[in-house]
């Protein structure tokens, strides 16, 4: 709206700027206003003579003004002669205003609004210069408002509809549409029959022939192509009222000269006709093509239908062998996951492959993107070897789930620790796992002083008799160099010795001089497959500078590879800390040493052995005084060592023999109670042999292995 005012005394009103656009008749002044107030000079003090004041009101096309007064109070007279408010729209006088409610003369607007015929309003306010109540009339204030005209309920007189078939009212103008089936002309206000030629791509929507329910019109040719996204499908539902003309036969009716085409991709085209409604069409498609035809002639009412989308179904999924399929539903469509998880003990194959997870999608085509996969059972692999042992299947096989095996140790040679059968079951997470839910392995244990043959009866070594094969299987035959000496398995990796073999006035020989050599009786067949020392331990206590100290005479080695006990090679067990050495107890003395033969003493190429009663401590060393006696060196008898031996002498260790064991039994196990160390002569009558007393040492020994 514009406004413009002319006069004696003028003032400009601003007021908030609307643009509205329309898109029948678009304004193109920026400077219109929709609304506004408007008032004589000097309200509400009463206007002054001489007044002459005009406005120009003017809003865009397809509105009208409305005016109302708010208060009137004009100099009243015959006519409005003297002073007025005057309306003209056009140029043409459409009111004349003055005087007040109460007021006889004059015309009073009133409280009801005045509404223009066009776009435009012109007011004219004017005073004479005579006004015998001066400053008593106050003169008029009013609103003014755009107001949109509805064209279509109200055309202008003669001119008839503005629309052949609907009016739209807008704002300030209108718009003509026309029917289904129809389409404006380019006159935007009459419709011509018009049909298909769109595509409908809404998930919904309604379609119908030409003119439905009415006649269909001829020589129609109609095409409506319903395509929504890939993953969706199409349902026709088609309305009860169904009219297409056909030709009866007995197989039905033939659809020769009307008929709509229904399309889908892929697929013969299928010709609807007759009286009867298809109903609901469930296309299974994401695009439909629909062609109605009407020739020159005939009668159809035509079709309508309403259209919906569901989302594509896919096929069931089926099943899987140790398995679930998750979720379970009773049909599947696009875009829904399923899940596929393995029974306990089972576990998720695809292409030969081992996958972690599978899951698969119904894709847009209405096909699952992966097929389903296999469970096979799970394989714990093979049971961890046990070291000196092996593994026995009781149920199963394969090492699969739920197999169950044994452990077992190569008796009698070795033992399970604990001396308890210890079963293994494959479990789920593909580890083998005991009753008590344990990962490791059980452990075999030495046996240790059982040899798997006795020794019936005992003769002296010194001259003594040859020991059977696996009598003694802890007796080592030790070289030093040319020299030769014993040793005493007593661990997979560790030889017991005496310290003399090993050191010789405070000097330790090169641990590449030790060979050892075990499983045998004979030297000749047992020096072909020596052991090697990767470390020898002589006990820091010794010290043989005088050669008549032997006090700590123990030293250790440890072999380069560990043993595998068998029948010829097994370990003799160590004292327990309260070990007793009781006086006449009988013990077994082995050896390679020198031997009697025929009053020679000569170095035995064969094991020997010898049964001797320990000697009482106080006599033993009685005995060596009086050797003392007689000969100028004999080595000192400490708390470390013991005596055995027959006071009338020809059974005892002799050279050759140091290092070698001393051992005692109990429950039918051997156990080394000392190791040869020294003596006064072989034999001789009236000396005993002197052993290393090992029980005193189980601390430095147990350390020294622990620590190497």
């Amino acid at each position: 709206m514009s406004v413009s005012r002319t006069g004696r005394t003028s003032f400009i009103l601003w007021f908030l700027l609307y643009v509205l656009v329309c898109e029948c008749l678009p304004l193109s002044d920026s400077d219109t206003v929709m609304h506004g107030e408007l008032h004589s000079p000097q309200y509400p003090e009463p206007y002054p003579p001489n007044a002459l004041e005009q406005w120009d009101l003017t809003v865009p096309e397809g509105f009208q003004i409305r005016l109302t007064f708010t208060h009137l109070d004009i100099e009243a007279s015959d006519g409005c002669y003297y002073d007025s408010l005057t309306v003209l729209h056009n140029g043409k006088l459409l009111w004349k205003f003055c005087g007040n409610e109460n007021s006889g003369d004059g015309n009073h607007p009133g409280h009801q609004p005045i509404l223009s015929p066009g776009n435009s309003l012109t007011l004219i306010f004017q005073s004479d210069d005579s006004n015998p109540e001066r400053h008593q009339n106050v003169g008029f204030f009013a609103h003014f408002q755009a107001i949109d005209v509805d064209e279509c309920s109200a055309p202008e007189t003669g001119n008839g509809p503005l629309c052949s078939q609907i009016c739209l009212n807008t704002l300030g103008s209108y718009l003509c549409a026309c029917h289904h089936g129809y389409e404006l002309r380019s006159d935007k206000s009459t419709c011509v029959l018009t049909c298909g030629d769109g595509i409908f791509d809404e998930p919904e929507g309604h379609l119908s022939s030409p003119g439905y329910p009415n006649l269909s019109p001829y020589s129609l040719s109609c095409q409506y192509v319903i395509s929504v996204k890939n993953g969706f499908t199409v349902s026709l539902n088609f309305s009860d009222i169904f009219h297409i003309e056909s030709v009866d036969s007995e197989n039905g009716p033939h659809c020769l000269h009307h008929w709509l085409q229904v399309t889908l991709p892929n697929r013969e085209p299928v010709k609807l006709c007759g009286k009867k409604s298809p109903g609901l069409i469930d296309t299974n498609s994401s695009s439909v093509t629909l062609e109605y035809h009407t020739d020159n002639e005939g009668m159809s009412k035509g079709w309508s239908l309403d259209y919906s989308t569901g989302r594509m179904k896919c096929p069931m999924p089926g099943s899987v062998t140790r398995g679930r399929v998750t979720p379970s539903m009773t049909e599947y469509f696009y875009r829904d996951h399923i899940y596929v998880r393995c029974d306990q003990g089972y576990k998720l194959m695809m292409n030969g492959q081992e996958i972690k997870t599978f899951s698969t999608v119904c894709q847009s085509n209405g096909q699952w993107h992966l097929p389903l996969p296999e469970c096979h059972i799970i394989d714990c692999g093979d049971p961890e070897p046990l070291l000196n042992g092996g593994v026995t299947f009781l149920s199963g096989s394969q090492n699969q789930y739920l197999s169950l095996v044994q452990y077992h140790c190569n008796e009698p040679f070795y033992s399970l620790e604990g001396d308890q059968n210890v079963t293994f079951t494959c479990e789920a997470d593909r580890q083998w796992r005991s009753n008590d839910l344990a990962v490791t392995k059980p452990t075999c244990l030495p046996v240790c002083g059982q040899p798997t043959q006795e020794i019936r009866d005992f003769l002296r070594i010194f001259g003594g008799k040859d020991a059977p094969q696996n009598t003694i299987p802890w007796q080592v035959l030790l070289t030093v160099g040319s020299g030769r000496g014993g040793g005493i398995i007593i661990a997979d990796k560790w030889i017991m010795t005496a310290a003399h073999v090993l050191a010789h006035k405070g000097q330790q020989v090169s641990k590449d001089l030790v060979k050892m050599y075990v499983g045998g009786t004979e030297v000749g067949a047992m020096i072909n497959s020596p052991l090697y020392a990767e470390s020898v331990h002589v006990h820091p206590g010794y010290d043989s500078v005088d050669d008549l100290s032997y006090n700590n005479d123990i030293a250790l080695i440890k072999l380069g590879n560990p043993l595998t006990f068998r029948a010829a090679v097994m370990p003799v067990c160590l004292p327990a800390k309260d070990s007793s050495y009781t006086t006449g107890k009988i013990g077994l003395v082995s050896g390679f040493g020198l031997v009697n033969d025929n009053g020679s003493r000569i170095l035995t190429n064969r094991m020997k052995y010898v049964q001797l009663p320990l000697v009482d401590h106080k006599k033993c060393n009685d005995s060596f005084n009086l050797l003392k006696e007689r000969k100028h060196k004999v080595p000192h008898l400490t708390n470390n060592m013991f005596c055995a031996g027959t006071p009338e002498g020809g059974k005892d260790a002799c050279q050759g023999d140091s290092g070698s064991p001393f051992t005692l039994t109990e429950n039918k196990q051997f156990w080394v109670a000392g190791i040869v160390s020294w003596g006064v002569d072989c034999g001789l009558a009236g000396a005993y042999g002197v052993y290393t007393k090992v029980v005193e040492y189980l601390d430095w020994i147990n350390r020294t292995m622990q620590e190497n």
